[in-house]
């Protein structure tokens, strides 16, 4: 049965680096509640004008380079984001333009926190389709633009930076994908951003309007330690492994505590666990992107089982079990 392989990873984050004095400057916080709550020191932030496309770009141009590929050779670019440079073009489409990958189509998906799970999941079905030989999954955040920089519940969490992978397909079948488990709760309560009311009334002073990100925490927190750690078990179990036959986890960097909490959980050490939430922050869907890259450059994943799990506002989650 046809697969898709992984060539390469990589991964950027601004230069900007915000510490949690620097926050405690502007709102009614300290670096010890944030520490302490969240487990966050430091996040990367555009400060420069750097926009997503722009951070999904220089991702995906070292991801590129790893590869010894050419923006030419990709036929499809996914951009998974929960913060687009706007709502059209898409911003795949502007990383597109920015490569010169004129060969590849490109689009969206938006799934908050969860995207890089759902992107890989669809990019490496339109790979085994064999019509396409090449595919860039690009994971991209600039959370900082859509912050109320008046609630510390949230902003406090949030960081700014883009994780890519390329693709491959392979008809051997020999491809990192072996299961995944995919779900979406409609619920725009607990967690939204960028809402755009309708009109009450004709007038020359409508003009579209969006809201700032916000999210219930401790709703957040109860919703996702009922739900992934089960799901997790259950997705395992449903390939007859249990969490201690897995090598590593990458879960959502959504909070330090909660990764913690998912790790006692199942029983299993937070060693195994990839974070890098305390140095980036709350990256969206990015965070799982960076992650990946991060392990992929320190361990040689031959032969091991790593657990994707994202989940995010919508209310999506998903896993992908990579075997290597």
């Amino acid at each position: 049965m046809p697969g898709s392989k992984i060539l390469a990873s990589a991964h950027y984050v601004p230069s900007d680096i915000v510490t949690n004095d620097d926050l405690a400057k502007i709102m009614d916080t300290s670096d010890a509640w944030i520490q302490s709550h969240t487990g966050i020191k430091t996040r990367h932030m555009s400060l420069k004008g750097e926009n997503t496309s722009d951070l999904a770009t220089k991702a995906a141009q070292l991801a590129l380079d790893k590869a010894d590929l050419a923006a030419e050779d990709i036929d499809l670019i996914i951009v998974t984001t929960f913060t687009p440079d706007g709502l059209a073009p898409s911003t795949a489409a502007l990383v597109q333009r920015n490569l010169n990958a004129n060969k590849a189509w490109a689009y969206d998906i938006m799934t908050a926190c969860s995207g890089f799970i759902f992107g890989l999941s669809t990019a490496d079905k339109f790979l085994r389709s064999g019509v396409y030989q090449h595919a860039l999954v690009i994971s991209a955040e600039v959370n900082s633009k859509m912050m109320d920089f008046t609630d510390r519940t949230s902003t406090v969490f949030f960081g700014d930076g883009a994780g890519a992978v390329v693709l491959t397909a392979d008809m051997q079948g020999n491809g990192f994908l072996a299961g995944e488990d995919m779900h979406t709760i409609g619920n725009a309560d607990v967690v939204h951003s960028g809402r755009i009311p309708p009109l009450q009334e004709l007038s020359a002073e409508n003009y579209p309007k969006t809201d700032a990100f916000v999210q219930m925490g401790r709703d957040v927190f109860n919703e996702v330690t009922t739900l992934i750690p089960q799901h997790i078990r259950d997705f395992l179990s449903s390939k007859s492994l249990k969490p201690s036959d897995i090598d590593y986890f990458i879960p959502h960097q959504a909070n330090l505590r909660l990764i913690e909490y998912i790790a006692k959980d199942l029983d299993e050490p937070l060693s195994k666990f990839s974070t890098n939430i305390i140095r980036n922050g709350n990256t969206s869907s990015a965070g799982i992107a960076i992650g990946f890259d991060e392990l992929n450059q320190s361990v040689n994943l031959t032969g091991k089982r790593v657990l994707l799990t994202g989940f995010g506002a919508g209310f999506t989650y998903g896993s992908i079990l990579m075997q290597f």
